[in-house]
């Protein structure tokens, strides 16, 4: 052999594995790099502390006669709290549900007869109803009145007249004592 061949090339296959190594190292190197770009960044799509907070309310139902409503904030949205006569629930349970159009029987929209919590939103086009204060018009049924677009609602809640596709919605919710509800 001559001077100039005394360098023998690599052994084959040598340079193939250092090359995947390599390939290897880079690819694990950018794996890791997207977790830690990826983690904070979809952390903080989860919710504040202060929005977490507001996922529930409780409410103290001693101070509430029956026939009056309260209205509470849950979540941002107005929830109707009332308390029902017997009248009130009389009237609702003797409504024929082939009458109603979104059929729901009250025993369904309450966990106890006097009390009724809805959402205070009304399902058409997200009005706020009246009928939370005694004087205010409460419609041909006793319960709501939308007059933005004449929606009505009886005392359970349920669309009885207008343009509202559906009930007042019933939050989540469960009694902590006789005189306390947690909503959400």
């Amino acid at each position: 052999m001559a001077a100039s061949d005394t360098t023998m090339p690599h052994a084959p296959g040598e340079g193939e594995t250092r090359r995947d190594f390599l390939f290897l190292a880079a690819g694990a190197l950018g794996a890791v790099g997207t977790v830690a770009v990826a983690v904070p960044f979809i952390n903080s799509m989860n919710p504040s502390a202060d929005v977490l907070a507001l996922s529930t309310t409780e409410v103290d139902l001693t101070p509430v006669v029956a026939g009056q409503a309260i209205t509470v904030v849950w979540r941002g949205h107005p929830v109707f709290v009332r308390h029902r006569t017997p009248a009130e629930i009389d009237a609702a349970r003797k409504v024929a549900l082939n009458e109603l159009p979104d059929p729901q029987p009250d025993e369904k929209r309450v966990k106890k007869p006097e009390w009724l919590i809805l959402v205070g939103v009304c399902t058409h086009l997200g009005c706020i109803p009246l009928g939370q204060k005694a004087t205010d018009n409460r419609g041909e049924y006793g319960g709501w009145f939308c007059p933005c677009h004449g929606s009505q609602y009886d005392t359970s809640g349920r669309i009885r007249k207008g343009p509202a596709p559906r009930n007042l919605e019933v939050p989540q919710y469960e009694f902590l004592t006789d005189t306390s509800v947690r909503i959400g």
